[in-house]
């Protein structure tokens, strides 16, 4: 099957099952490396004596080195074969997370965060050759099915996480993570096609043509900015959680992971939101999707107003709102800007992703400093805020677009 030409292999009918499932289980293994620290800020704040708000730097370096990934390594895609670069960052996402889980200093504990973000992209790179693969009447649901794999690993990543470092210690999730991955990449290898590079630019030549692609479509910067709103927002409150539910709710990480499980609800809506996309167009899926982002953050603001559990439970209602409406909105976003340009999906996703990511390393940022300022209304503050610019870039847009 290795054999095959990506073209060949788009028109047979084993995307849409086994394939598929590899490429979702890939993508979310690979993106939850990104996330798995968040539950345990707390627990490798106390292994390396470090204060709230300079423990915020963990996630907000992984998300540095994610945006840095995808800007300067993921518009690779379009010039190699993908299958080849699947292999290498898999391997290279292996190792990094073996050396977080072998840090013995807070400064290689940074570094290694860094490096995981970089190689983490692997997950883009699956996004895209799903999207090549699959026929053009199914892209939007097939690229939603993959993203149902990411989206899910996003989220319970932090269950995971939160339960195996309360039970075995922080480091073992890496060690974890570590050989999951190995194993999903070689398990790509083996199954995947060789991808034919659609351009023959030169690695400089194709990174200045992300400049000319980002003046070129408008599409593309509306998607990309609404989007990167909305990951602040999302960021802001998963950044956060672990160590607001220690402060003010003496809850330990596999509890701050738990909520993880309230989120993953919402990765279901990645298909739906891709079918919808394919049938009454993308941009109403944006609307509806970044409106519900907004309603669910700012039901958080009625907290101070309830009892201990009540309170619990209007942190786990929001998340699955909130998280329902970023996934449905991403999933529309990539099938706005793939259908832009097809053989520059590859550059088209960097650019997007890398707005992303940027946006999630200041809501990691900003919210820690929030809790730490104003405390969890602070954060809720800026969250809704966030998402609110996004749903205002999404009504301004004309349909289509």
């Amino acid at each position: 099957m290795s054999q095959l030409s990506s073209a060949t292999f788009a028109t047979s009918s084993m995307l849409s099952g086994k394939i598929v499932f590899l490429l979702a289980l890939g993508a979310g293994l690979s993106v939850a490396s990104i996330y798995y620290s968040q539950p345990m800020l707390g627990i490798i704040s106390s292994t390396f004596h470090a204060r709230v708000g300079d423990v915020g730097l963990v996630p907000t370096l992984t998300q540095i080195g994610y945006a840095l990934g995808i800007l300067f390594l993921a518009p690779l895609g379009d010039r190699f074969d993908r299958r080849r670069i699947i292999l290498v960052k898999g391997t290279l996402l292996s190792l990094t997370l073996l050396l977080c889980g072998f840090a013995s200093s807070w400064h290689v504990l940074l570094l290694s965060s860094l490096a995981i973000g970089l190689v983490a992209t692997v997950a883009q790179d699956i996004i895209p050759a799903a999207a090549t693969l699959a026929c053009e009447n199914r892209r939007g649901k097939t690229v939603g099915m993959v993203m149902t794999g990411l989206l899910a690993g996003i989220l319970l990543s932090r269950v995971f996480s939160g339960v195996v470092a309360q039970w075995l210690g922080w480091r073992s999730v890496y060690a974890i993570a570590a050989a999951g991955v190995w194993i999903v990449t070689l398990t790509l290898w083996y199954v995947l096609p060789a991808f034919k590079p659609e351009t023959t630019l030169r690695y400089p030549a194709l990174l200045r043509s992300l400049g000319k692609l980002w003046m070129e479509y408008s599409a593309l910067r509306r998607a990309s900015l609404a989007q990167g709103l909305l990951s602040i927002a999302f960021s802001a409150f998963w950044s956060t959680l672990a160590i607001m539910l220690a402060d003010r709710f003496h809850l330990g990480s596999a509890v701050a992971g738990a909520f993880g499980l309230a989120g993953a609800a919402g990765a279901l809506a990645a298909p739906l939101a891709g079918s919808i996309a394919d049938r009454r167009g993308p941009n109403f899926v944006t609307k509806v999707a970044s409106a519900l982002v907004v309603i669910s953050f700012a039901f958080m603001f009625v907290m101070p107003l309830l009892p201990v559990y009540a309170q619990l439970a209007v942190i786990a209602i929001s998340a699955i709102g909130f998280d329902l409406g970023i996934q449905a909105s991403l999933v529309a976003h990539q099938t706005i800007i793939y259908a832009l340009n097809p053989a520059a999906r590859s550059r088209l996703n960097a650019i997007m992703f890398t707005v992303v990511f940027i946006g999630m390393a200041l809501g990691a940022s900003l919210g820690s400093k929030a809790l730490e300022t104003f405390g969890w209304t602070g954060m809720v503050v800026l969250a809704t805020v966030a998402a609110t610019g996004g749903l205002l870039i999404r009504l301004t847009t004309r349909s289509g677009k």
